[in-house]
């Protein structure tokens, strides 16, 4: 498995594999994305970690709805391309945050 942290608030977009963009038809599935209920404060932010599949490599992230205060002043969107990393990298993470939280 392979991890990222995403923050709250945020959706997930598209998703990449070794082959290119992620594609339903010929996995004849969507990739195994799901939140694991565990998040971290850092710098104020509320951050959430995500599991996903091995297969996958990178996710795209951008702002949910609810993260956009005024969407008229918004020239460019704002996206994000977010690399995956190990339990490893995940645990030393958690660790170094300011504070986590288990979420029951």
């Amino acid at each position: 498995m392979k991890y990222f942290f995403l923050s709250d608030g945020w959706t997930i977009g598209r998703v990449w594999e070794l082959g290119g963009l992620w594609n339903e038809s010929a996995w004849r599935r969507k990739p195994e994305i799901s939140q694991i209920k565990l998040c971290v404060w850092e710098q104020g932010e509320k951050l959430w970690l995500y599991r996903v599949e091995e297969a996958v490599l990178m996710v795209e992230v951008k702002p949910g709805d609810s993260t956009q205060v005024d969407v008229a002043t918004q020239a460019i969107g704002q996206v994000v391309l977010k690399r995956l990393i190990t339990a490893d990298q995940a645990i030393e993470r958690l660790c170094a945050a300011d504070a986590y939280q288990p979420v029951a």
